[in-house]
Protein backbone atom coordinates (compact mmCIF):
# COMPACT_ATOMS: atom_id res chain seq x y z
CA UNK A 1 0.00 0.00 0.00
CA UNK A 2 0.30 3.68 -0.31
CA UNK A 3 2.23 4.91 2.80
CA UNK A 4 1.98 8.43 3.84
CA UNK A 5 4.75 9.88 6.16
CA UNK A 6 4.31 13.71 7.43
CA UNK A 7 6.36 15.75 9.27
CA UNK A 8 6.47 19.22 10.18
CA UNK A 9 3.87 19.55 12.60
CA UNK A 10 4.36 20.97 16.01
CA UNK A 11 3.78 24.10 17.28
CA UNK A 12 3.49 27.54 16.27
CA UNK A 13 2.75 31.37 17.22
CA UNK A 14 -0.53 33.48 16.34
CA UNK A 15 0.48 35.25 13.49
CA UNK A 16 3.81 32.55 13.19
CA UNK A 17 4.20 30.15 10.17
CA UNK A 18 4.66 26.27 10.14
CA UNK A 19 5.09 23.95 7.14
CA UNK A 20 3.68 20.65 6.75
CA UNK A 21 5.29 18.00 4.65
CA UNK A 22 3.47 14.79 3.70
CA UNK A 23 5.61 12.13 1.24
CA UNK A 24 4.04 9.16 -0.40
CA UNK A 25 6.28 5.90 -0.65
CA UNK A 26 5.09 2.59 -1.91
CA UNK A 27 2.74 0.27 -3.72
CA UNK A 28 1.83 0.07 -7.16
CA UNK A 29 -0.85 2.66 -7.21
CA UNK A 30 0.25 6.03 -8.68
CA UNK A 31 -1.07 8.89 -6.47
CA UNK A 32 -2.81 11.31 -8.76
CA UNK A 33 -3.53 14.01 -6.30
CA UNK A 34 -2.87 14.69 -2.47
CA UNK A 35 -4.71 16.59 0.37
CA UNK A 36 -4.95 17.98 3.95
CA UNK A 37 -7.41 17.28 6.22
CA UNK A 38 -7.72 18.69 10.16
CA UNK A 39 -9.82 17.70 13.19
CA UNK A 40 -9.98 19.91 16.13
CA UNK A 41 -10.76 18.23 19.40
CA UNK A 42 -14.66 18.01 19.67
CA UNK A 43 -15.43 18.48 15.79
CA UNK A 44 -15.56 16.64 12.36
CA UNK A 45 -13.10 16.42 10.14
CA UNK A 46 -12.58 19.33 7.97
CA UNK A 47 -11.13 19.65 4.43
CA UNK A 48 -8.21 22.02 4.24
CA UNK A 49 -6.32 22.18 0.98
CA UNK A 50 -5.86 19.47 -1.73
CA UNK A 51 -3.45 19.55 -4.96
CA UNK A 52 -4.59 17.80 -7.95
CA UNK A 53 -1.21 16.83 -9.48
CA UNK A 54 -1.79 17.33 -13.19
CA UNK A 55 -1.72 20.53 -13.64
CA UNK A 56 -0.69 21.07 -9.73
CA UNK A 57 -4.52 22.52 -9.22
CA UNK A 58 -5.11 23.52 -6.15
CA UNK A 59 -8.30 24.07 -4.20
CA UNK A 60 -8.42 25.71 -0.67
CA UNK A 61 -10.97 25.75 2.23
CA UNK A 62 -12.19 29.11 2.57
CA UNK A 63 -11.06 29.21 6.55
CA UNK A 64 -7.27 29.41 5.06
CA UNK A 65 -7.70 30.45 1.78
CA UNK A 66 -4.71 33.54 1.28
CA UNK A 67 -3.15 32.39 4.52
CA UNK A 68 -2.12 28.26 3.49
CA UNK A 69 -0.72 27.63 0.36
CA UNK A 70 -0.43 24.08 -0.85
CA UNK A 71 2.67 22.95 -3.50
CA UNK A 72 5.01 20.04 -4.28
CA UNK A 73 8.08 18.88 -4.58
CA UNK A 74 9.23 18.18 -8.26
CA UNK A 75 10.50 14.64 -8.79
CA UNK A 76 8.69 13.76 -5.13
CA UNK A 77 5.42 12.26 -4.15
CA UNK A 78 5.82 15.20 -1.62
CA UNK A 79 3.51 17.86 -0.72
CA UNK A 80 3.68 20.86 1.33
CA UNK A 81 1.07 22.71 2.88
CA UNK A 82 2.51 26.82 4.13
CA UNK A 83 0.87 27.59 6.89
CA UNK A 84 0.98 31.97 7.63
CA UNK A 85 -0.97 33.75 9.35
CA UNK A 86 -1.70 31.20 12.60
CA UNK A 87 -4.44 31.51 14.15
CA UNK A 88 -4.94 29.96 17.46
CA UNK A 89 -8.06 28.28 15.34
CA UNK A 90 -5.78 26.23 13.03
CA UNK A 91 -5.06 24.36 16.10
CA UNK A 92 -6.02 20.72 15.20
CA UNK A 93 -4.68 17.22 13.95
CA UNK A 94 -3.88 17.38 10.71
CA UNK A 95 -4.13 14.29 7.87
CA UNK A 96 -2.53 13.71 4.98
CA UNK A 97 -4.62 11.71 2.18
CA UNK A 98 -3.73 10.67 -1.05
CA UNK A 99 -6.04 9.80 -3.74
CA UNK A 100 -5.29 6.89 -7.02
CA UNK A 101 -7.24 7.18 -10.17
CA UNK A 102 -9.77 4.60 -8.60
CA UNK A 103 -10.60 7.49 -6.35
CA UNK A 104 -13.69 10.08 -7.38
CA UNK A 105 -11.28 13.39 -7.14
CA UNK A 106 -14.19 15.84 -7.59
CA UNK A 107 -16.12 13.87 -4.54
CA UNK A 108 -13.34 13.83 -2.49
CA UNK A 109 -12.36 10.58 -2.05
CA UNK A 110 -9.18 9.31 -1.00
CA UNK A 111 -7.83 5.28 -0.74
CA UNK A 112 -4.64 6.18 1.47
CA UNK A 113 -4.26 8.79 4.71
CA UNK A 114 -1.46 9.48 6.96
CA UNK A 115 -1.60 8.97 10.67
CA UNK A 116 -2.00 12.65 11.50
CA UNK A 117 0.28 15.09 12.93
CA UNK A 118 -0.22 17.94 15.62
CA UNK A 119 -0.11 21.23 15.44
CA UNK A 120 -1.24 23.42 18.47
CA UNK A 121 -0.73 26.99 17.76
CA UNK A 122 -0.50 29.43 20.87
CA UNK A 123 -1.67 33.44 21.20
Amino acid sequence: QVQLTESGGGSGQAGGSLRLSCAASGGNFATVGMGWFRQAPGKEREFVARIRFVGERTEYSQSVEGRFTLFKDNGQNTIHLQMNGLKPEDTAVYYCAAATRSNNWLRGEYSYWGQGTQVTVSS
